[in-house]
C-alpha cells in the first residue's frame, strides 16, 4: 500500500526544515555529494514518565524513502526562494542536481511494536552525507508521533487489563495527517478498533460506532431515538444512555433491548459519556444483569487516559469497553517525543572517523559510531539492552556501562541468549525488508510487552530497564570527548 500516494498524492520531498537543504547545498557547493556518513535516529527520555516505548511509523518511513524524489515543481519552488541581498538561494545546477538524484541509502532500524528505551537508535541510515542530511526531519516527525501514540495506547491497554480500548479520537487529533497516523498507531499499540473509517479503509483497522447525543436529541424523546436507531441497525446496537438522564437512559435502553430480542436480535450494550462513571457503571451493570442482558457491554468515554481507567478499576467500576480520544491521539500529558538524529560517523578515505555532539548536559552528549542494539534474555523476559559499534562488535564477557552514569555497569555472561534488532530495510536504495501486516505487529507489540518486568510497566517510578553502551563503544566515546576537550 502506497501510503503517502493515497494520503497526498505529491511529492514529499519539501517535508523538511530549510536547514536541510541549505546544507545539502553547501555539501554539494563543497564538492562533498560523494562523502558517506552514518546517522543514528533515537529519542532521550521514555514519554509520560513511563519504563519503555513502543516503535512505531516505520511503514510510513518506507513509503516515504521509496517514494523519495525531487519533483519539477519542487525544483521550480526552491529557484523562487531568495537570500537576504535579493538574490536566488540556491544554483541552478544544485536544482538540477536534485532533480536527478536517486535515493540510494542503507537503512536498519527497529521493526514496529518492538520496545524501545533511551538512546537506543530505532534508525540507522549509511551513505551518502548529502542524502542523510535531507531525510532527517520527515524521518524524525514519523517516528516520533507514531512511537509517542502508540506508546500511549500500550499503557491505556495495560490500564484496562485486557478490556477493549476503543480509539475516538479523530474529531480532537492535530489535523488530517494526525488523525490518520494516531488512528494506525493506537491500534499497533493495542487498541482494538478505531471510529476512524479512513483509517479503516487505509490500514485495514477494525471501525467501531453507533450514535451520538444528537441523534437523541433530534427526536422528541429518547425512546423514540433509541427504538428508531434499532429499527435502522438493529445489529449495531450501543446505546448512548445519558443525553438526559442517565439511569432513565438504560431503562430505555433495556426496553429498546427487549424490543431487539424479539425481532431475533440482541443490544450489544450501552454507553457512558458523562458523570461518576464508577457509580453509573454499577447502576448501569445492575440494572442490565436484572432486565436479563448480562451480556450487555458498558462502554465509557469522557476524557479518559490509563490513569483515570486505573482509579476507575479500582472503585469497581462495571465498564468491559473503554472509548479513549482526546488524551490518546493528541499524546495530551506528552505531546512529543523528542527524538533526535545525530551523525555518528563520517567516511574519510577507507576508514571511519567517529563523531560525537559536546554539550553541558551529559543526556545531550551523543553515541558515536555505526551503532547496533543488542537484546539479552533470562527466563524468556528482556534483562538488558547493549549497544555496540558495529565495527567493533563484542567480544566474549559483555560489559554494558551506562551512557549518563559510568559507576551503573553490567556483566552479562556471553552464553546468555540475545537478539539484534536493528534490521536491514533498504540496500543501496532498494527495499529488502518486507513489512509484516499492521495486526502482525500489534500482536509483536503486545508479546513484547509481556517480556517486560512488571516493574518497568508500572505507571509511577517505573524501574529503569538497563541499557548501556558496550564497554569498548564506552571508552571510545570518552577518549573522543577527552580529545575534543583539549584534555588530551
Amino acid at each position: 500500500m502506497k501510503l503517502t500516494q493515497n494520503l497526498y498524492g505529491t511529492s514529499l520531498a519539501l517535508l523538511t526544515d530549510l536547514y536541510q537543504i541549505t546544507m545539502a547545498y553547501g555539501y554539494w557547493k563543497s564538492g562533498l555529494t560523494e562523502k558517506q556518513a552514518v546517522f543514528n535516529l533515537f529519542f532521550r527520555r521514555n514519554p509520560f514518565q513511563g519504563g519503555f516505548t513502543i516503535a512505531c511509523g516505520l511503514d510510513y518511513v518506507i513509503d516515504f524513502l521509496a517514494n523519495f524524489h525531487f519533483s519539477q515543481d519542487d525544483v521550480d519552488y526552491l529557484a523562487t526562494l531568495k537570500g537576504n541581498n535579493g538574490e536566488a538561494l540556491f544554483e541552478e545546477g544544485f536544482l538540477q542536481y536534485l532533480k536527478e538524484m536517486k535515493f540510494d541509502l542503507d537503512v536498519e532500524a527497529i521493526p514496529e511494536g518492538t520496545v524501545v528505551f533511551p538512546q537506543e537508535p530505532m534508525v540507522r541510515i549509511k551513505g551518502s552525507l548529502i542524502q542523510g542530511q535531507l531525510i532527517e526531519t520527515p524521518l524524525l516527525n514519523i517516528i516520533n508521533f507514531q512511537s509517542l501514540i502508540a506508546t500511549k495506547a500500550a499503557r491505556m491497554c495495560l490500564a484496562a487489563r485486557g478490556e477493549a480500548i476503543l480509539e475516538f479520537g479523530l474529531r480532537r487529533a492535530q489535523g488530517i495527517d494526525g488523525g490518520i497516523a494516531a488512528s494506525r498507531a493506537a491500534y499497533i499499540g493495542g487498541c482494538h478498533a478505531t471510529s476512524n473509517v479512513l483509517a479503516g479503509k487505509l490500514f485495514d483497522i477494525p471501525v467501531r460506532g453507533t450514535h451520538a447525543h444528537s441523534w437523541v436529541m433530534s427526536f422528541d424523546t429518547e425512546l423514540e431515538a433509541f427504538k428508531a436507531y434499532a429499527e435502522a441497525m438493529p445489529n449495531n446496537c450501543i446505546f448512548l444512555v445519558d443525553t438526559y438522564d442517565t439511569v432513565e437512559g438504560v431503562k430505555k435502553a433495556i426496553e429498546v433491548g427487549k424490543w431487539l430480542n424479539e425481532q431475533g436480535f440482541k443490544m450489544a450494550g450501552i454507553r457512558l459519556d458523562s458523570g461518576d462513571l464508577a457509580y453509573l457503571s454499577i447502576q448501569a451493570r445492575k440494572l442490565l444483569d436484572e432486565a436479563g442482558f448480562q451480556d450487555a457491554v458498558i462502554v465509557a468515554s469522557n476524557d479518559l487516559d490509563e490513569h483515570i481507567i486505573n482509579s476507575l478499576k479500582q472503585q469497581d467500576a462495571q465498564i468491559t469497553v473503554w472509548g479513549i480520544g482526546t488524551k490518546l491521539v493528541t499524546g495530551n500529558d506528552q505531546p512529543a517525543l523528542g527524538g533526535v538524529y545525530k551523525i555518528g560517523a563520517v567516511k574519510e578515505g577507507e576508514h571511519w572517523d567517529y563523531k560525537v555532539k559536546l554539550s553541558e548536559q551529559a543526556i545531550k552528549i551523543s553515541n558515536p559510531g555505526i551503532l547496533q542494539v543488542r537484546r539479552f534474555y533470562a527466563d524468556n523476559l528482556c534483562m538488558a539492552d547493549m549497544i555496540f559499534d558495529e565495527e567493533n562488535p563484542p567480544a566474549g564477557i559483555n560489559t554494558i556501562i551506562d551512557p549518563l552514569d559510568s559507576t551503573r555497569r553490567k556483566n552479562i555472561d556471553a552464553s546468555v541468549k540475545y537478539k539484534d534488532l536493528l534490521q536491514p530495510i533498504f540496500k543501496n536504495g532498494k527495499l529488502v525488508y518486507q513489512s509484516p501486516s499492521i495486526h502482525h505487529i500489534r500482536e509483536n507489540a503486545q508479546e513484547e510487552i509481556k517480556t517486560l518486568h512488571n516493574s518497568i510497566l508500572r505507571f509511577t517510578n517505573p524501574h529503569q530497564y538497563p541499557v548501556g553502551l558496550e564497554k569498548n563503544l564506552y571508552d571510545m566515546k570518552t577518549d573522543l570527548i577527552l580529545k575534543l576537550r583539549h584534555f588530551k
